[in-house]
């Protein structure tokens, strides 16, 4: 995904969502739309990035041979 456009949901997300000049009424978005883009820039974020999500180890006990 391009720079600019994570950088512009996290702006639209973190912005307020509506506003009102004279009579001063500001209304933010919702906690849960902020979370949920909060989830898709992450997602977005790890399934770009090279690593493996999971691995598999093998756990040996000390003394177990």
């Amino acid at each position: 995904m391009p720079d600019d456009e994570k950088d512009r949901i996290g702006k639209c997300a973190e912005e307020p969502a509506s506003v009102e000049m004279d009579g001063q009424k500001v209304t933010q978005h919702r906690l849960k739309d902020q979370i949920e883009a909060d989830k898709y820039l992450a997602a977005k974020e790890t399934a770009k990035s090279k690593k493996l999500g999971v691995r598999l180890v093998k756990i040996v006990p000390p003394g177990a041979v």
